[in-house]
């Protein structure tokens, strides 16, 4: 368990790459230069060999010379020597030499004695020949040897530079010289370099596999931090519902991505409950200022009420003119007072839990309920209004004060959008789903609402318009909340509003029945 959440770590994974690398890099440059060595200690064998052959080609010479007359260039191609073949190019030439610098023998055919016409034999001095560095092939005490004319031997000579080894042989006819000459060094500085340029390879040839490795895995493992980075930045704009890709990792990232997606879920709850915290505070602050309201305005509604019935008793008009104009005033006053009594009871109710009353209701005389609160200031400023029914159910189970309450502030927001003479609104009522939702549609021509503020108009308190209280709109949606019910909005600034409205045909309301 413990080796497996170790292999599963991001930095052990990485440090053991970094070791397989390493470890691959130092393989292949030992196996390499092993190979080099290998040709190395091989080129020089054969160049001992080479010289060695040498040597035994000459010292056969020496020897077959006395029983029969026999060249060395003629010994080369019967013995079929590999080293001594000319393309080998490993001996170049072999050389017999005696005591007075005569060139006895040698492989190349311009070098060998020549017999001149009175049968005497004319010899190649070797002076008269260019040789390489002449080097000695074994250890010999400088006073004990005497070289004959043309054998200058040195210590020095260039690398690129052929050599010339010489050995000397004693037969009963004097001391004898074999002088072997080798081929150019510059065939071991080629392989040399060959070898270099080969190891160079084969170290870039792994360098660039071990980077491409190196650089698949550092992506695969730098992938999740690009999503944490894209998340943070998405999350600081404000997106909690953002959630970073998880690949299934079980590494550090992997943790990291989930601990990441963990938080970002605590956050939204966390904003949730403040957005809920929030409009609980302004529940509050409405309780109390409806409760402010109910306590220090409907006293004096009640009052002026009860003055309105006396005064309409007692101090009616004799004129029969005088007398209606009298009455139609006093029933426009206690309109109005009943009308500011029933917003202070909405103010009450936005912050009480619901007491409906639920029965079975007529969707469309609702709605032409609502339009007569607003019908003579509609047709003073020209506007059209009308109820359309569309096929399917038309009633539901629900509070009629409570759905009479939010298509009149529907309404009346409509007719306050309208900014001079004539235009329309329009309710729409019509089934959904086969009878199971009832959908209202409330249509203006007015001004509209701006894009920002849409998302707005449902808050409490918040109000578009200068002497507004920022409460009809939230008391619509808490009346369709209660009735288990949606509220949606479309609009465009200059051609009008639509609000939709789907109620539920037989859900019972919230609160039904307390």
């Amino acid at each position: 368990m413990a080796l497996s959440r170790l292999l599963n770590s991001f930095r052990i994974r990485l440090l053991l790459l970094l070791a397989l690398v390493l470890v691959l890099t130092v393989s292949v440059q030992y196996y390499v230069n092993l190979r080099a060595v290998h040709s190395n200690t091989q080129f020089i064998v054969e160049q001992q060999q080479a010289i060695m052959a040498g040597v035994a080609l000459g010292v056969n010479s020496l020897s077959s010379s006395l029983s029969r007359n026999e060249y060395l260039d003629q010994m080369r191609e019967e013995g079929k020597i590999p080293l001594l073949d000319q393309p080998s190019n490993r001996v170049q030439n072999v050389l017999i030499v005696d005591e007075s610098g005569n060139i006895k023998d040698s492989l190349d055919k311009n070098q060998t004695p020549r017999q001149n016409a009175d049968q005497s034999i004319r010899y190649v001095k070797l002076k008269d020949i260019s040789l390489p560095p002449l080097k000695s092939a074994v250890d010999l005490p400088e006073a004990s040897v005497s070289l004959p004319e043309g054998m200058n031997v040195t210590n020095s000579g260039g690398e690129m530079d052929r050599g010339a080894y010489y050995f000397p042989v004693d037969t009963d006819k004097g001391r004898r010289y074999i002088i072997v000459v080798i081929g150019s060094a510059s065939s071991l500085t080629t392989t040399l370099q060959q070898q270099s340029r080969r190891s160079l390879l084969w170290t870039l040839a792994v360098l660039l596999a071990t980077t491409c490795l190196t650089a698949i895995v550092v992506w695969r493992f730098t992938r999740p931090i690009k999503f944490l980075s894209t998340g943070a930045r998405r999350i600081a704009g404000g997106d909690l519902s953002y959630r970073v890709p998880s690949s299934g990792r079980t590494d550090e990232m992997g943790e990291l991505t989930e601990l990441f997606n963990d938080m970002t879920t605590k956050l939204a709850r966390t904003r949730e409950l403040e957005a809920q915290l929030y409009n609980a505070e302004k529940a509050i602050v409405v309780s109390r200022l409806a409760s402010a309201i109910a306590h220090e305005i409907r006293n004096p509604l009640n009052y002026i009420n009860l003055t309105l019935d006396h005064l309409r008793a007692g101090f009616s008009p004799a004129d029969p003119q005088k007398q209606e104009k009298f009455q139609s005033l006093t029933s426009q006053l206690k309109t109005e007072v009943a009308r500011i009594n029933q917003r202070i009871t909405e103010f009450l109710n936005y912050s009480r839990p619901p007491k409906l009353e639920p029965r079975l209701l007529n969707v469309s005389d609702v709605a032409r309920d609502a339009l007569r609160t607003v019908q003579v200031q509609a047709c003073e400023n020209n506007i059209e209004t009308t109820v359309e029914e569309v096929g399917g159910a038309h009633s539901v189970n629900a509070d009629a004060d409570s759905i009479r309450s939010a298509l009149t502030n529907l309404v009346i927001n409509s007719l306050q959008a309208m900014d001079g003479e004539g235009g329309r609104i329009a309710i729409i009522v019509s089934g959904e789903e086969d009878g199971m939702r009832v959908r209202i549609d409330i249509s203006d021509t007015g001004r509209g609402i701006k894009a920002d503020d849409i998302s707005k108009i449902f808050e409490p308190y918040y109000s578009t318009k200068d002497t507004g209280t920022g409460l009809g709109l939230a008391i619509v949606r808490k009346a369709i909340d209660d009735h288990h019910g949606t509220i949606s909005v479309k609009s465009k600034e200059g051609e009008g509003t639509t609000f939709t409205i789907i109620l539920p045909v037989s859900e019972p309301p919230v609160g039904a029945g307390i």
